[in-house]
């Protein structure tokens, strides 16, 4: 109707006396013409491009063929088995992935030098899109184990996240290493622990890992001055082993210093400013 009015104001009075009535028919075969181009789709916008790939379901994923994966050497080994399509999420598993053949034969990877438990984190991310122990929502504080300490004295929960952070980097999986981070924060440790857990990091993430590295010396930095007097053989012995760990200690605290003594001279305490020495005078 709204076509109809549109040209009716621009034509002669005359002129559409005479003209025929266009068919109301043409204009309602036009409509459901039109419409049914659309309702199968093929008109849509997002129809026409062709580059949107279908969602994989999660029956999809379990589908897939079963990947063994033998974890670990020198007689510790340990059977794994995954699904491909979920491995394929890993740039490291899907290039051995595709590798295998489609005759029928095995489909199976070495782990070497990876151990069984980091591997199961790693598996369990894929699956359920995280892993024990989880963080609680909204808070900074992970999910209760009855079968661990309460406190990490000898460092083995900071080193269990550090070992999946590390396994995610070998694996390419960006995701599962910004979580191990950040459930690494949440373990409440001692000086020991924090000192187990650095040399772990220092001894397998390369020099140029900040995500990872930088958050450790910070925390030396501006707590070695209490964690010394529980740990300071142990805190020296790493110094010692690793210099750079050493190096980012140190630095963070000069700048630390350098920073507070800026701060002071652009805003001097009252009566702090550099007085003339006075003389005697006899």
């Amino acid at each position: 109707m709204a076509s109809e009015l549109s040209v009716s104001e621009d034509v002669p009075a005359e002129e559409q006396a005479a003209a025929p009535a266009a068919p109301v028919t043409d204009v309602e075969m036009a409509e459901g013409k039109e419409g049914g181009d659309h309702a199968d789709g093929s008109e849509l916008p997002y129809a026409e491009s062709g580059d949107a790939e279908p969602r994989t379901s999660f029956i999809d994923y379990l589908t897939s063929p079963v990947v063994t994966m033998i974890v670990g050497s020198g007689g510790n080994e340990t059977v794994l088995t995954a699904h491909q399509a979920l491995l394929l999420q890993s740039p490291f598993f899907a290039e051995a992935c595709a590798a295998f053949s489609e005759d029928g034969g095995p489909r199976q990877i070495e782990l070497v030098g990876d151990e069984t438990d980091s591997v199961g984190c790693f598996l369990e991310y894929l699956y359920t899109g995280d892993y024990f122990p989880r963080k609680l929502p909204g808070q900074r504080v992970l999910e209760s184990d009855p079968a661990l300490p309460s406190v990490d004295e000898s460092g083995d929960q900071l080193l269990k996240h550090a070992r999946v952070y590390t396994l995610a980097e070998k694996f390419g999986v960006e995701k599962l290493k910004s979580l191990a981070t950040s459930k690494i924060h949440c373990v409440n440790s001692t000086a020991k622990g924090e000192i187990a857990y650095a040399r772990y990091v220092y001894a397998y993430t390369s020099k140029d890992d900040a995500s990872i590295r930088a958050p450790v010396a910070n925390f030396w930095a501006t707590r070695s001055h209490t964690l010394r007097a529980e740990a300071e053989e142990e805190f020296r012995s790493l110094c010692l082993e690793y210099p750079q760990f050493g190096y980012d200690v140190l630095t963070r605290v000069l700048d630390e210093k350098l920073k507070r003594e800026s701060q002071s001279k652009l805003h001097p305490a009252p009566g702090s400013g550099r007085k003339r020495p006075r003389h005697s005078q006899i």
